[in-house]
């Protein structure tokens, strides 16, 4: 990790003979990343967002790091992620796909391995008649 403009980025040095120089990863890549791994499991009604996003989301624009915390420290990548589950669906069952999807998603794109991802459900939504 390295301070630049105020701002944490987490580097990379990629494996190899050559070195081509070093890789330099925002945080907000890494809550993107995990905002879309948690809407892509079924069961999952939405994350929770503050106001911001709720006004943002309403113009139209889709705000995919709405309830995701990313930390990142000496020990490691920490997510904590806020969501509301859909009525009727197992929570523990969802929880655990949220944690592996965000796993998975954030290995896969930036060969970071998360230490903690934490799931807090804040809800469920039930479905409205129209």
């Amino acid at each position: 990790m390295t301070e630049t403009n105020e701002q944490k980025f987490v580097q990379m040095t990629p494996e190899g003979k050559e070195s081509l120089g070093t890789i330099e990863i925002a945080p907000e890549v890494i809550t993107v990343i995990a905002g879309i791994a948690t809407n892509e499991v079924e069961g999952i009604a939405g994350t929770r967002g503050n106001f911001a996003a709720g006004v943002v989301e309403r113009l139209g624009k889709k705000v995919h790091g709405k309830g995701i915390k990313t930390e990142i420290t000496n020990d490691g990548l920490f997510i904590d992620v806020y969501c509301l589950v859909k009525y009727g669906i197992s929570v523990p069952t969802v929880a655990r796909e949220v944690q592996s999807q965000i796993r998975q998603a954030i290995e896969n794109m930036t060969s970071l391995s998360p230490k903690e991802v934490n799931v807090h459900i804040t809800g469920v939504q039930f479905e409205t008649a129209e």
